[in-house]
């Protein structure tokens, strides 16, 4: 591909990029900028990518693509799924696996913060092509808002922007009640994975993840211990200890060691006060209703 190719990948929607930032409802979070698009909250950086993501991204029938808003467990989910899906290669040599020498992230691209962003030199979407079928994908992109065809500040001040639904990628609950319904009405399309039920019982979450992507666990891989194997390499406490995962940074901003943190059901409650606690219970109750118990 040469220089002008590449650049057209971009140079289509750079001007109404610019016209749409201008037109947008505008707000502060924690001294930073977001802007309101298609109903939902992005960091001035980040919505510079989505209409590039929306417009140029061509899905194949195979993709596999992680939706999550950050911090949600999508690092653990990105571990896993490309255990899943590669274990064939590495069955009889456990320790040549990519994920012992690369962060999750560098395995699973997120489309609208790595592959549309146009910062980065790769990888760019014209080596999406280049990927073997399954690609993994993954985006924070509300359902609504994909193509047709993704503690550095004060708690309480980000605590009331929540509330407020002005989070990156939020309405938060929006959000997850979006991938809810599409897992209802696509359930061959779209699997809708709790972290607290990955975190209770991995092996029938992981069990499930598999059947999904059309690559079942066999009796023997079971009896193997392949499964556990797989759930083991890919725990946070592995992961953490990882001489790649402790130094270095992701996208050219996030330390690699800040996607793992104590990922703890209930660790919400040692930072949150008493008022705050009450607060988040009735805001659940008033956005999810009779959807209370996706989450």
């Amino acid at each position: 591909m040469n220089q002008n190719q590449k650049q057209e990948e971009f140079i289509v929607s750079e001007k109404e990029v610019q016209q749409l930032q201008q037109c947008l409802p505008k707000a502060k979070l924690i001294g930073t900028k977001i802007l309101k698009y298609q109903g939902y909250w992005y960091h001035d950086n980040h919505l510079q990518n989505v209409p590039r993501f929306q417009r140029h991204f061509h899905a194949r029938d195979t993709d596999l693509i992680i939706g999550s808003l950050p911090k949600t467990g999508t690092t653990w989910l990105k571990s896993l799924l490309f255990a899943i899906v590669n274990r064939a290669h590495y069955s009889g040599n456990h320790h040549q696996n990519p994920l012992l020498e690369n962060h999750p992230h560098e395995l699973v691209y997120s489309l609208e913060t790595d592959v549309y962003n146009k910062a980065f030199v790769y990888p760019r979407p014209h080596h999406l092509n280049e990927l073997s079928s399954p690609r993994l994908l993954s985006t924070h992109l509300p359902y609504v808002s994909l193509p047709e065809s993704i503690r550095t500040s004060i708690l309480g001040d980000f605590f009331e922007a929540f509330c407020e639904d002005r989070i990156p990628f939020g309405p938060f609950f929006d959000h997850a009640v979006g991938y809810w319904k599409a897992s209802l009405e696509q359930p061959d399309k779209v699997l809708f994975l709790k972290y607290e039920e990955l975190k209770d019982d991995p092996t029938v979450q992981l069990k499930r993840l598999a059947e999904f992507v059309s690559m079942p666990f066999t009796s023997q891989e079971e009896s193997d211990g392949v499964i556990q194997q797989i759930i083991e390499m890919c725990s946070i406490k592995s992961m953490k200890e990882l001489d790649v995962n402790k130094s270095g940074v992701i996208n050219k901003l996030f330390d690699k060691k800040s996607y793992f943190r104590k990922c703890e059901v209930g660790d919400w409650t040692h930072h949150f006060t008493p008022p705050m606690v009450e607060k988040m219970k009735k805001l659940m109750d008033e956005k999810l209703g009779r959807h209370w118990f996706i989450l």
